[in-house]
């Protein structure tokens, strides 16, 4: 189509040039005194200017045709995007589950903290402190001896009884582990809320 439209400007340029002719060629006529041939020089002209209109209609039909073909290429390419913007949200959604996957993931989550609170309640409410901090030291010697470092059992300071130094350790120790699970039981009831 822009060939064709091409031609028709160059097929334009060449009659422009032949009405010129036409012109110049009816008032050498008009100078020699041949009024007939000056008259049918102006007719050649005339007919070459109808053929420019048409020419011009032809060429605006054209150009509008050629609009028209790039504007629906373009909503082509607008329409090949969109399906496979689909396609891939499709791929994406079966691959999720689907919406009711979703639901059942997060239900089967609510029901395992659910129940790990539930542990954690039944255990917390039998366990005394003492017992507890039992499970904290046990804890302590595990984690050590995971990472390659032993724990001494008390630390021996010279010119005091071991035993003084066991028993305010063994105090510390457990004012800091009641601490710790008040802050814990904190962040888990915060957590709680949060979820909830």
């Amino acid at each position: 189509m822009k060939n064709q439209r091409d031609k028709l400007h160059q097929y334009q340029k060449r009659i422009t040039v032949i009405t010129d002719r036409e012109t110049e060629i009816a008032k050498e006529c008009l100078t020699r005194g041949d009024r007939p041939k000056a008259l049918l020089a102006l007719r050649r002209k005339k007919f070459q200017e109808s053929l420019l209109a048409k020419t011009d209609a032809q060429l605006e039909t054209l150009e509008q045709l050629t609009s028209n073909v790039e504007f629906a290429l373009v909503q082509k390419d607008v329409l090949y995007g969109l399906q496979q913007g689909t396609a891939v949200l499709k791929q994406i959604h079966t691959e999720m589950g689907g919406i009711e996957h979703v639901e059942k993931l997060m239900g089967e989550n609510e029901e395992a903290r659910a129940y790990q609170r539930e542990i954690s309640e039944m255990l917390g409410g039998k366990m005394s402190n003492q017992d507890e901090d039992d499970v904290e030291d046990e804890l302590e010697i595990l984690e050590g001896q995971v990472q390659g470092v032993e724990q001494p059992d008390a630390v021996l300071f010279p010119a005091v009884s071991n035993t003084v130094i066991e028993a305010k350790s063994d105090d510390v120790k457990r004012k800091a582990r009641a601490r710790e699970r008040a802050r814990e039981q904190a962040q888990g009831q915060a957590a709680e809320a949060m979820l909830a």
